[in-house]
């Protein structure tokens, strides 16, 4: 683990200065890791709709829009999601953030969150279930409806009564040879199962141009786990300065970060759950 900064501050000046002599030219310094010659950016290649190694995911795009404003270009250090994903990248120095990471997670430091999203159902358009908005819908009494296992809408569907209803796919999976979501959204389409409550960025892409389907937020659910979540990049726990430079970007750009999302269909809410409409 790495030491948080906190904890070298709290060193004296002195074993400060002797640890730094003690490492000796060939130890790499923290800010020696960061390129300034590319936006180095680790990522999943085959998570689509949000990452892609064709470029075609919208955090490829959000990544894009960060290297013209950094006039940096954009390289990538492929490794799938999920265990070893930090290890094999941001630690290893091979990139230098992560896009579209949850806030929170003590494996790295978060910037300031640059959107923030929700679950939602997906459903047929011309379908019984069209107008459901809630997990307490009696409409969805007898539907089977699918949930990523371990996901906050799992909870929701057994405090709803509708354990018995709900078709589980996986959370961790290497996507390049499995697809749960995609399933379940195919699955919707062919009537094998009646809707799916799965989360916004991952679905509403999908369905955005869908003639068939449809993406409802979730934004009246009630009690915990909440819904709705921020999204932030990482970088690794030392380099506050990197941090604060893409605050600066974000802050200053927000209104760009939001179109690429709106244009990718991913539903945006605010801070308090309320939608951000394009």
């Amino acid at each position: 683990m790495h030491v948080q900064l906190s904890r070298l501050m709290a060193r004296p000046a002195a074993a400060l200065a002797l640890a730094a002599g003690l490492a000796g030219p060939g130890v790499a310094q923290v800010a020696d890791l960061r390129s300034t010659a590319a936006f180095r950016v680790c990522a999943d290649p085959a998570n689509a709709p949000m990452s892609s190694q064709d470029g075609t995911g919208f955090e490829n795009r959000l990544a894009d829009y960060f290297g013209e404003l950094l006039d940096l270009p954009v390289t990538y250090s492929w490794f799938p999601s999920g265990m070893g994903f930090i290890t094999q990248t941001l630690r290893a120095g091979t990139c230098d953030v992560v896009m579209g990471y949850a806030q929170g997670d003590e494996l790295v430091q978060n910037t300031n969150h640059y959107y923030t999203s929700v679950y939602g159902i997906v459903t047929r358009r011309d379908g019984p279930l069209t107008t459901v908005d809630q997990l307490n819908d009696p409409a969805l009494k007898d539907a089977d409806i699918g949930v990523v296992a371990g996901t906050p809408p799992a909870t929701h569907l057994a405090r709803a009564g509708l354990a018995k209803n709900m078709r589980g796919g996986d959370l961790f999976v290497d996507r390049r040879v499995e697809d749960p979501l995609g399933d379940m959204i195919e699955g919707i389409r062919s009537g094998e199962i009646d809707a799916a409550v799965l989360w916004g960025p991952l679905a509403g892409p999908r369905v955005k141009d869908d003639p068939d389907l449809q993406f409802t937020p979730l934004l009246k659910e009630e009690g915990g786990p909440k819904m709705f979540y921020r999204i932030t990049m990482g970088v690794r726990l030392e380099e506050q300065e990197w941090k604060r430079q893409l605050n600066s970007l974000i802050r200053r750009n927000q209104e760009g970060i939001n179109q690429i999302l709106h244009d990718a269909g991913v539903p945006l809410v605010d801070d308090y759950g309320k939608q951000v409409l394009p």
